[in-house]
């Protein structure tokens, strides 16, 4: 990696990952190998037209759509028949991980997305045991994700079968490499082989890991920073214990009541705070001066 790389110029300035999760209440991931162009819904293989919808009905709803593969080569020998698709929902107490195989990803666009959003499984499938790890490596997006993310996606692939699959683009390339872990949605970035493993194990689990997450896309950056803050406050790593319940905002601060499901409740005061100095937040592109959301204050309420 070369020193100017954005994930390099990121972990060399300590660039806070709270807060910077996807977010995405459903996530709908569908196989498609060959090539992905930096917008992959619309530039590979798959027919655009029927790409480009379905992130339009993504996109009204909350529902992410991403493109995933099998990892390994990918010299493109044409669709596969069957194509697998990963359907989940993320929020506390009511998450799912459905799988189906569809021969024609324009079946898909029977869906009802709302519904999904909302947390109704569709009659497509079935509930799929175990957890699911997304590893960006959509190379054409960012360089990052290509070179950090398809190593761990190979370290990890053998010992974990079917339970690594290389995704398109999920946000926060210069967190490479960077990971969404379904059914629960929780982000992770920076990960190596030690904390992808964890990463697997906890989810497996119920649970979060503890390094290198950057929240629940459940959340907005927010809430997700804030159910962060509270689970390193308290050591909570059961996945479903907490619940951002309520946010709003009061001058120049985000307020944020985050409740545990034994009766206990926070209220966290979020500030933006710019990052300096200025850098690339994605390779080739100008520096900027990010902002992260920091929490402030972390009370009993």
């Amino acid at each position: 990696m070369s020193a100017d790389s954005c994930a390099v110029l990121s972990a060399g300035l300590d660039e806070p990952m709270a807060g910077t999760a996807p977010t995405a209440s459903a996530w709908l991931c569908l196989e498609q190998p060959g090539p992905w162009g930096d917008k992959a819904l619309v530039r590979s293989h798959l027919d655009p037209a029927v790409g480009a919808e379905l992130q339009r009905r993504g996109d009204e709803v909350g529902v992410r759509v991403v493109l995933v593969r099998r990892p390994g080569q990918h010299a493109d020998s044409g669709p596969p028949a069957p194509r697998r698709v990963f359907l989940a929902h993320t929020r506390p107490g009511a998450s799912w991980l459905a799988r189906a195989d569809v021969s024609d990803p324009k079946e898909l666009l029977d869906l009802d997305f709302a519904a999904l959003a909302a947390g109704e499984r569709p009659q497509l499938g079935e509930l799929h045991t175990g957890p699911v790890l997304l590893v960006c490596t959509n190379g054409r997006r960012d360089r990052c994700c290509a070179l950090l993310g398809r190593p761990l996606v190979g370290d990890l692939a053998e010992r974990h079968p079917g339970q690594v699959w290389e995704s398109t683009h999920t946000g926060g390339h210069r967190l490479a490499p960077a990971a969404v872990a379904l059914p629960t949605g929780y982000a992770y970035g920076r990960l190596d082989v030690e904390s992808a493993e964890d990463v697997l194990h906890a989810t497996a689990g119920g649970e979060v890991a503890a390094v290198g997450c950057r929240g629940r896309s459940t959340w907005s950056k927010f809430g997700q920073a804030a159910e962060l803050a509270v689970r390193g406050r308290t050591g909570e790593r059961d996945a479903d214990a907490l619940v951002v319940e309520r946010e709003w905002a009061d001058g120049q601060e985000h307020v944020v009541r985050v409740a545990h499901r034994d009766g206990r409740g926070w209220e966290a005061r979020l500030v933006e705070r710019v990052q300096e100095p200025a850098r690339p937040t994605s390779c080739g592109k100008a520096p900027v001066t990010p902002v992260a959301v920091e929490v402030a204050s972390l009370v009993p309420a």
